[in-house]
């Protein structure tokens, strides 16, 4: 530990497999307290393969992070097909001291690649050779740190990854909890839901292995006071509307399929595209819709649309679902389309309504002339902005199924029936304040959302690591027993805590 003053203390954290750095964030703004004695935190450095994620690390980390390939040579080949380039070689223990400033951390925490065990990759693609190395990859970068500390271990290691790991990944699982008990550790397997742990707007179910160093932490781990869900409405009211100049580039509506942004106003708030089901279809045109021009000028002829409802019918319940303003988002994935999850919000605010005052109600800025009425004066300033240089012209036809739009169609229920756009992925993450504009490295969104979809909720690690420093504090001042109200996090952690037992599977 590092006294700074007779109570006060600072916990140092290290990240491996670290992406863009939303969990050392967390931990960056956690404090603990245990009778007199404080601490906060501070973070060593973090390690990731790729160079993008790191430059967010350092960003939202405020330290220098670690570009650095844990794979061997024979998990390199199989993952990438292919031998490694030139001047390629193993990490080693010197590079993870390296990583962290030749200091050693007091926990370290890992969120290793989880695609091998995600639901969203099938079972048979699971077990390819590629993404068992990825798998091995977890075992190899844990082992490389606890050989790096060996003669002065890390008081906790946690990690976190996805639920189906402690199924799809049991063999895994079984190998680090049996390597890390060699090293002295006891170990317990836990899940948790970030947006309870961080109050978030969305339901994000995680697993969590937490191991202590029974030879240096006695006390028991509290758990986390839980918190309630909030809607998405209340982060998303906070930001801009999507499309503002002042919001940023990741604050932009997706361009999609027409025929996307169809069944989107046509799926209820709350529920997926499988409410699509319930529409009356005649001879392939729907008989109690339609969907018509608003072009401000009558009369509005209705258009007919086609059979929304897909052919290949996938049995997952948040295909085109679209969350209510006033509800929690389900799991914030590394994926770009509205299909993959309740990516999608039913935003009141579309942002059409002008009121007294505007200065765009006065001299015919961006007026739209009907097209049965004659137009103002042509002025020698024919830009769309200095009269009225715009037509409601009725000729116009609506997309084909495949061109990609951003669109504004009012839906049932009255509002915009959208995907979320990047920036308010990142929010509902915890990962920026919605007053603020969201910035990530690069200029794809792809990227960014796969990396924001990977990340640990800054929120939620720091009810972790708040907890985590609480037990080391205790564990400083020389107790090794302590009654408290607090639950301990959770009953295998209880066992784990008191004698080593072999972990249920």
């Amino acid at each position: 530990m590092m006294l700074t003053d007779s109570n006060h203390h600072t916990i140092r954290h290290g990240h491996l497999f670290c992406g863009l750095g939303g969990g050392a964030k967390g931990f960056n703004a956690a404090k603990a307290r245990h009778g007199r004695l404080s601490a906060d935190f501070e973070c060593l450095g973090g390690i990731d393969v790729d160079p993008a994620a790191i430059r967010d690390f350092e960003r939202l980390a405020g330290v220098s992070g670690t570009v650095l390939d844990l794979f061997a040579r024979d998990q390199y080949r199989s993952f990438h097909g292919s031998e490694p380039p030139a001047g390629w070689r193993e990490a080693a223990t010197g590079d993870i001291h390296r990583a962290f400033g030749f200091r050693r951390p007091h926990i370290l925490f890992l969120s290793a690649p989880c695609k091998g065990f995600s639901g969203l990759l099938s079972e048979r693609t699971s077990r390819t050779p590629k993404y068992q190395a990825l798998n091995q990859l977890t075992l190899r970068g844990v082992w490389l740190t606890l050989e790096a500390y060996k003669d002065d271990p890390i008081e906790f290691i946690l990690f976190e990854n996805v639920p189906r790991i402690a199924t799809r990944g049991r063999a895994l699982l079984d190998q680090i909890v049996g390597l890390l008990r060699s090293y002295g550790y006891a170990v317990a397997e836990t899940t948790h839901d970030c947006g309870e742990l961080g109050g978030l707007a969305q339901r994000r179910k995680r697993f969590l292995l937490v191991a202590r160093h029974a030879g240096k932490v006695r006390p028991f781990l509290w758990e986390p006071p839980k918190r309630s869900l909030h809607g998405v409405g209340d982060v998303l009211s906070r930001m801009k509307l999507p499309d503002d100049p002042g919001a940023g580039p990741m604050h932009r509506v997706p361009r999609l399929h027409w025929q996307t942004w169809v069944r989107l106003a046509f799926v209820e708030a709350g529920r997926d595209w499988r409410s699509l089901e319930r529409l009356a279809v005649q001879d392939g045109f729907l008989r109690d819709y339609a969907l018509i021009q608003d072009m401000g000028c009558d009369p509005v002829a209705p258009l007919e649309i086609r059979d929304p409802r897909p052919n290949n019918r996938r049995q997952f319940a948040n295909i085109y679902r679209v969350v209510p303003w006033d509800s929690a988002t389900s799991t914030v994935i590394g994926r770009c389309q509205p299909s993959d999850g309740a990516m999608s919000v039913a935003d009141p605010r579309p942002g059409l309504a002008r009121s007294k005052g505007d200065h765009y109600l006065t001299a015919g800025h961006y007026g739209v002339v009907r097209w049965q009425d004659g137009c103002g004066a042509v002025s020698a300033a024919a830009g769309h902005d200095n009269g009225r240089w715009a037509v409601a012209d009725p000729r116009r036809t609506l997309p084909a199924h495949d061109d990609r739009t951003a669109t504004v169609i009012r839906a049932l229920d009255g509002t915009w029936h959208r995907p979320f756009t990047t920036a308010e992925l990142a929010c509902l993450q915890s990962l920026f304040d919605p007053e603020e504009q969201a910035e990530l490295d690069g200029l794809n969104d792809t990227a960014w959302r796969e990396r924001i979809g990977n990340a640990v909720p800054p929120d939620a690690a720091q009810a972790i690591a708040e907890t985590m420093g609480r037990t080391l504090l205790a564990a400083w001042s020389g107790e090794s027993f302590m009654l408290s109200a607090a639950p301990i996090w959770v009953r295998p952690m209880a066992i784990a805590a008191s004698v080593d037992l072999p972990v249920c599977h």
